[in-house]
């Protein structure tokens, strides 16, 4: 058996064994929550809204999908443009380097209307139904860090 026989069956072999470890894995390792999906189940399930607070927080989370699509959208083609650069420059060059803050500054804003969107949802609650929330929002910024 030649060498590059042997290389390309090494290279298979590890292929096949990282999909047989990503599906071992898959079945034995509980699937992780999304992020905030706590706070989703606290707002609609846990704090017996009013008719009135479910139609109003139902128009904010139909205009924040929509801004936060916008926002993914424009992260999609800054990406673009970052793989456009890093190609043209082979390096952490200038364009790479102004992609890369672009980016950066559009997360900064997707991230102050997340806040602004959960400022606004809070506002729709009374004040028993805040403490609750509160903890909802704080599990979701800390999980990841515990």
């Amino acid at each position: 058996m030649s060498g590059r026989t042997r290389l390309l069956l090494g290279v298979v072999a590890c292929f096949i064994a990282a999909i047989v470890g990503v599906f071992v894995g898959r079945a034995l390792l509980p699937p992780r929550a999304q992020p905030g999906s706590e706070l989703h189940d606290v707002l609609h399930h846990r704090l017996a809204l009013d008719a009135s607070q479910e139609a109003r927080l139902a128009a904010l989370e139909q205009r924040f999908a929509v801004q936060r699509r916008a926002f993914e959208l424009e992260l999609k083609a800054d990406n673009a443009r970052l793989a456009e650069a890093i190609e043209a420059e082979h390096g952490n060059g200038p364009r790479v380097a102004a992609a890369v803050d672009r980016s950066h500054a559009v997360m900064g804003e997707l991230q102050k209307a997340t806040l602004a969107h959960i400022f606004a949802m809070r506002q729709l609650l009374r004040p028993d139904q805040t403490a609750q929330f509160d903890q909802a929002v704080v599990k979701a910024l800390t999980d990841d860090a515990r």
